[in-house]
């Protein structure tokens, strides 16, 4: 798995357990370690927000041995015309096209630009509502398959959130986009091919999470999160001014809720591994 980092944690977080990519590994391994039989995961990173001394690959300098591109959550926003926000999209878009091997998962930003380089729309909630901390997401049917919950248990999961921007819609293979030849940037979703599913959804925000199969997995909750982590991203939104000190003292009081990260992570590596190809 490759992960692509677009965004530093705290420096608490940075000091004890390193960065998203890090982090995100630890988890990943712990899933790997419960699954039957037991899956190892070979994690690279790359810092790729090019304005802070990161940088964007090509796509030729992505392997064959990379089977899985994961893309973190950031403070940037996957709806910018930045022009390394529009490189990454591009990355994404002819990877999509020429690597039909890697498959694809995004957390929070992550998730907003893997569905806008599929043609999906990404815009700010209004009255600017943020959704803070822990969550509950309401399962459709395939998200039920995903992770596993049987029909005889309520169709809810909880996750960490930490966002204002938010996927307006998924994307739609029937889209003008898709029709168009690739060099004019469509091309990418064949409705013969893809069909594609919202898994889950919130009070907050329609599309929780997006899944193609054999080639996508988004999540726009943070799998990877726990208590100190949301403290500390609410912290740091505070201090640079983008949330109220008042919505955020609402958001701690919930962080050391239990949450089904690892429950999200050990679906995303059977979705690597291909386990849920019949889903």
């Amino acid at each position: 798995m490759l992960v692509l980092e677009t965004d530093e944690p705290h420096p608490d977080t940075q000091r004890e357990r390193g960065s998203f990519g890090e982090v995100l590994n630890e988890l990943f391994q712990e899933a790997g370690e419960a699954h039957d039989p037991r899956l190892g995961i070979e994690t690279l990173m790359m810092y790729a927000v090019e304005p802070e001394g990161g940088r964007i690959p090509s796509a030729g300098e992505i392997g064959d041995d990379i089977h899985a591109i994961l893309i973190t959550g950031s403070v940037y926003d996957a709806h910018s015309d930045e022009e390394w926000v529009l490189k990454l999209m591009r990355l994404i878009q002819e990877l999509w096209r020429t690597r039909p091997d890697i498959r694809f998962t995004g957390i929070c930003f992550g998730h907003q630009i893997l569905c806008r380089a599929l043609g999906s729309k990404v815009r700010p909630q209004k009255h600017d509502e943020w959704e803070l901390s822990h969550t509950k997401l309401t399962l459709s049917p395939v998200g039920r398959r995903l992770f596993a919950i049987p029909d005889s248990e309520p169709p809810y999961i909880h996750l960490h959130e930490m966002h204002l921007d938010k996927v307006v819609r998924a994307p739609d293979p029937r889209d003008p986009i898709h029709t168009r030849p690739a060099e004019q940037g469509g091309g990418l979703l064949n409705p013969d091919e893809y069909k594609v599913h919202v898994w889950a959804e919130s009070e907050h925000t329609e599309v929780q999470g997006v899944y193609i199969r054999g080639r996508l997995f988004t999540s726009q909750g943070h799998m990877e999160f726990d208590e100190d982590m949301v403290r500390r991203q609410l912290e740091m939104r505070v201090e640079s001014g983008s949330l109220e000190k008042k919505d955020a003292k609402e958001a701690e009081e919930r962080a050391e809720w239990m949450h089904d990260g690892l429950v999200v992570a050990k679906a995303v590596l059977r979705f690597f591994h291909g386990d849920d190809d019949d889903i």
